[in-house]
C-alpha cells in the first residue's frame, strides 16, 4: 500500500484488525479508562479503540503510552507529523485527557504544560493564554489549522478530538493570526467519526447548581466504512462560580468526512450560544500601587450586574487528493460569524488603590466578527542522490470584518473590592454594531525538509512572504506591509529514541504608521519579526517521553527618539523547559513539567525601565499530574494535578510584585456496566484547597480572581 501524506494509512491496515479484536473479545477484556494502557475492564478497550480509529480516519498522529497525549501534532505546511522528527516542542492533548479531565475549555487543558499559562479564570469573558512569556488570545487559536474562526470568547471541547500546544514562534508554519500572537500557537481539532459505532450519553454538574448534558453520536457507512458522520450536542445551564450568576451555554455540531484510497475529505458545521450572568471580572491597579491589594472572595463579583452574550456559526471544510504516490494536492476553507453583547464597566472604570477602592461606570462593549479563511497546497516527496525531500508550496488567506458598539453611563459609582456598588444606570440606548476594521492577510510560503543518513538528519528550510493589509475605515489609518520569515531546524537522531534538535524561526506582529506629529510622519513600518533561537533533545523511554528545551526569543517594541517612530525597543524571553509524560509503570501515568523564564525589556524608549524584568511574566512555573489505576478496586483510577507559578511584576517599572500561587485538583473516575452498557462516573475537585490568587496578565495588564473550589461530575455512559 502506498503512502499518504498526513496519514501513514492506518485507517486501512488496522480495520480487519480492530473487527478481529471486536469479535473476539466479545464482552471480554477492556481498560478502566479512554486514556490507560493495559487494564482491567471492557469499556476502556472500547473507548481506546474508537478513539484510535477516529484518530487514523482523520490522519492524525497516534496517542503516546498512557493515552493523555499524542506523538505528534499538526505543523501547518509541515503537516502532521511524529514530534521526533520536527525540531520543535510541542503537547498534543487527546481527547482521552480531555474526558478524564472533565475539560469544559481550552485553558482546563492547556495549563498543564508549565510553559503555557491562562490568563483568565473559569468563568471570566473569554480565554486568554501564555505561552513562553508572550501573550496569546483566542482570535489567534486556529480550528483545523485555519485562522480567524475561533469567537473572541471560548469553544467548547465537546466537539474537539486534539488541542495541539506549538511552543514558539509559528509564522512559517502556520503563518499569521489575526492578532499576530508570537508566543505559540493552539491549533483545534475537531471530532471524527470511528470505525466502532458511538452513542454516547455525558450528564454533568458543577458546582454551585449548574447541569448540563452531552450527546456525541458517531457512525460510518459505505462498503469499506469510507463516509463518516459524528455529531455533538451541548446543553448547559446554572449558576456556576458567582454567587448569584448564571452560566448557559447551548451547542450544535455536525462532522461529515470520506477516507477514500486517494481522496479524503472533511466538512464541519457548529453553532454555538452563551449567556452568562455575573462575569468574573478583570480590573488593573492604579499607577504607583506598590502593595497589592487583598484577594476578593473568589464568588464575588465586585463588577455586580455585568453581562455577556456571545454567538458563533462556523462551516469548514478540508480536501486532500492523492496525484500519485509521491504528491499531494490539499486545501481548506472555512467561514465564521461570531457576536457578541457585553454590559459591562466602561474603560474597566478607574483602577483601585491598595485599599480596593476604586469608581466604577458602565457600558455597552458590542462586537462581530465575520472572517473566511482558507488555505491551498502541494506535498511532494523525491530524491536528489542519497538526500530524500519532502517540499511543500502553500498559499494562506483570510479576510476579517469587524465591527463594535461601544457607550458609556453618564455618571460613575464609589466602590471596592469587597464591597462593590451595582454598576450605573445606562441611560443610552443600545445600538447596532458598525464596521470599524477591516483585515486582509495572504502569504505564499515554500519549505523542504530533506532527510540525510538514512533519516538520521533532517534538515528543514523554509520562507514564508506574509503580507498584512488594515484598510481604512470611517477615516481610520491604513496600513498595508510584508516580511519574509524564515524557518531553519535541524533534527539529529543520535539513537533511534533520541532526538536532539535545534531551530531559528520568527513570529510576525502588524507594525504600523507613524502619527502626524512625528517627524517621520506616515512612514509604514514592516510586519515586526520576534525571532527566535532553540536547541533541544527528546528521549522516548518506551512507555516515557521525556523533553529538554532552551530558547531565546527577542519582540521589537515601540520607542521615540528625537521625536522620530520607530520599533526600537526589545524584550527578550530566555528560558529552560523540562517535560516528562507517561506511564512510570503499567496503570501510573504522569505529566510533569517546569519552565524556568529570564524575560527582560532589554531596549526601552530613553532607557526608562531598561534592564527591568519584563511584566507578567512569572520567573518559575511547575506543573505535576498523576493518574493512577488502583489496584484493588477494578475500573477505579484516581488523579492530582498541582500547578505552581513564581511571583512576577504587575508593571514595566517593577513597582508592584504579585506574590506567586499553587493549586491543587483532585480527581476520580470509576468505570463499571449499568447492564450491559459501559458507564464511566467522574469526579474532579478543582482548587481543592480553595486557594485565594491573582491571575495576572499583561497587554493590557490586568488581574482577576482565581477561580474557587468546584465541583465537578459526569457520568458517561454508551449505549
Amino acid at each position: 500500500m502506498k503512502n499518504r501524506s498526513y496519514s501513514d494509512s492506518r485507517r486501512f491496515a488496522a480495520k480487519p484488525l480492530v473487527r478481529l479484536m471486536a469479535q473476539c473479545l466479545g464482552t471480554g477484556l477492556a481498560m478502566a479508562s479512554l486514556g490507560a494502557g493495559a487494564q482491567t475492564t471492557d469499556k476502556a478497550l472500547q473507548e481506546v479503540v474508537v478513539s484510535d480509529q477516529a484518530a487514523a480516519i482523520g490522519g492524525l498522529q497516534k496517542n503516546y503510552s498512557g493515552g493523555q497525549l499524542a506523538r505528534g501534532g499538526d505543523l501547518g505546511i509541515l503537516g502532521r507529523t511524529d514530534l521526533m522528527n520536527v525540531p520543535f516542542s510541542t503537547t498534543n492533548y487527546t481527547s482521552a485527557y480531555i474526558e478524564n479531565q472533565q475539560a469544559l475549555n481550552i485553558s482546563d487543558v492547556v495549563m498543564s504544560d508549565a510553559s503555557v499559562r491562562t490568563l483568565q479564570a473559569r468563568g471570566g469573558f473569554g480565554e486568554d493564554f501564555q505561552i513562553r512569556g508572550f501573550s496569546l488570545g483566542m482570535r489567534d487559536v486556529s480550528f483545523n489549522g485555519l485562522y480567524g474562526l475561533v469567537p473572541a470568547t471560548r469553544v467548547p471541547l465537546e466537539v474537539i478530538e486534539r488541542v495541539e500546544v506549538l511552543k514558539g514562534p509559528g509564522s512559517l508554519t502556520n503563518g499569521v493570526g489575526p492578532s499576530g500572537s508570537v508566543g505559540g500557537n493552539i491549533n483545534l481539532v475537531t471530532k471524527r467519526a470511528g470505525d466502532e459505532p458511538l452513542t454516547r450519553v455525558t450528564g454533568t454538574y458543577m458546582g454551585q447548581g449548574q447541569v448540563g448534558t452531552h450527546l456525541d453520536v458517531g457512525r460510518r457507512f459505505g462498503s469499506d466504512n469510507q463516509w463518516g458522520v459524528r455529531a455533538n450536542g451541548v446543553w448547559r445551564n446554572g449558576e456556576g462560580n458567582i454567587d448569584g450568576g448564571r452560566q448557559r451555554l447551548g451547542l450544535g455540531s455536525l462532522g461529515l468526512d470520506y477516507a477514500g484510497d486517494k481522496l479524503r475529505w472533511s466538512l464541519d458545521a457548529l453553532a454555538t450560544e452563551g449567556k452568562t450572568n455575573e462575569v468574573r471580572p478583570q480590573i488593573g491597579f492604579r499607577s504607583g500601587t506598590t502593595s497589592v491589594p487583598a484577594v476578593p472572595h473568589a464568588r464575588l463579583n465586585f463588577y455586580p450586574g455585568t453581562q455577556l452574550t456571545d454567538r458563533a456559526k462556523t462551516v469548514m471544510s478540508r480536501l486532500e487528493y492523492d496525484l500519485n504516490d509521491a504528491t499531494t494536492v490539499y486545501g481548506g476553507i472555512g467561514y465564521s460569524n461570531t457576536k457578541s453583547f457585553q454590559h459591562f464597566p466602561g474603560a474597566w472604570g478607574t483602577e483601585p488603590d491598595a485599599q480596593g477602592n476604586f469608581t466604577v461606570s458602565n457600558g455597552y462593549y458590542d462586537e462581530y466578527n465575520k472572517t473566511l479563511s482558507a488555505d491551498a497546497g502541494l506535498r511532494t516527496r523525491f530524491t536528489t542522490g542519497s538526500v530524500a525531500h519532502t517540499l511543500v508550496l502553500s498559499a494562506n488567506h483570510m479576510a476579517r470584518e469587524t465591527g463594535y458598539f461601544y457607550a458609556a453611563s453618564a455618571t460613575s459609582t464609589p466602590s471596592s473590592l469587597y464591597n462593590p456598588s451595582p454598576l450605573p444606570v445606562l441611560e443610552t440606548p443600545r445600538g447596532p454594531a458598525s464596521k470599524t476594521a477591516e483585515l486582509e492577510q495572504q502569504s505564499v510560503a515554500i519549505a523542504d525538509t530533506m532527510a540525510f543518513a538514512g533519516n538520521r538528519v533532517l534538515l528543514t528550510l523554509g520562507l514564508r512572504d506574509q503580507s498584512i493589509n488594515q484598510k481604512s475605515v470611517n477615516g481610520s489609518t491604513p496600513y498595508k506591509a510584508s516580511a519574509v520569515t524564515p524557518l531553519a531546524g535541524l533534527v539529529l537522531k543520535a539513537s533511534r529514541d533520541t532526538s536532539i534538535y535545534t531551530n531559528y524561526t520568527a513570529g510576525l506582529k502588524a507594525g504600523s504608521t507613524a502619527g502626524p506629529t512625528y517627524a517621520n510622519a506616515g512612514q509604514v513600518f514592516a510586519p515586526r519579526k520576534t525571532r527566535q533561537i532553540e536547541v533541544g533533545v527528546k528521549k522516548d523511554w518506551g512507555m516515557l517521553m521525556t523533553q529538554a528545551a532552551l530558547f531565546q526569543i527577542t519582540q521589537p517594541s515601540t520607542t521615540t527618539e528625537g521625536n522620530v517612530f520607530s520599533f526600537g525597543g526589545e524584550q527578550r524571553n530566555r528560558g529552560l523547559e523540562l517535560t516528562a509524560y507517561g506511564e512510570v509503570q503499567r496503570g501510573l501515568r504522569l505529566m510533569a513539567s517546569a519552565a524556568f523564564l529570564d524575560a527582560k525589556l532589554t531596549r526601552t524608549d530613553g532607557g526608562v525601565n531598561q534592564g527591568n524584568d519584563a511584566n507578567g511574566v512569572p520567573a518559575r512555573t511547575f506543573n505535576v499530574g498523576l493518574d493512577w489505576e488502583t489496584p484493588w478496586v477494578p475500573g477505579l483510577s484516581l488523579n492530582g494535578r498541582v500547578i505552581s507559578t513564581s511571583s512576577m511584576y504587575f508593571d514595566a517599572a517593577n513597582q508592584l510584585r504579585m506574590p506567586g500561587w499553587s493549586r491543587v485538583d483532585l480527581g476520580a473516575r470509576y468505570t463499571t456496566k449499568a447492564g450491559n452498557q459501559p458507564v464511566v462516573l467522574r469526579a474532579s475537585l478543582e482548587n481543592a484547597a480553595n486557594k485565594a490568587y491573582w491571575v495576572t496578565s499583561t497587554n493590557p495588564s490586568y488581574v482577576t480572581v482565581g477561580a474557587p473550589r468546584t465541583l465537578v461530575l459526569s457520568a458517561q455512559i454508551d449505549f
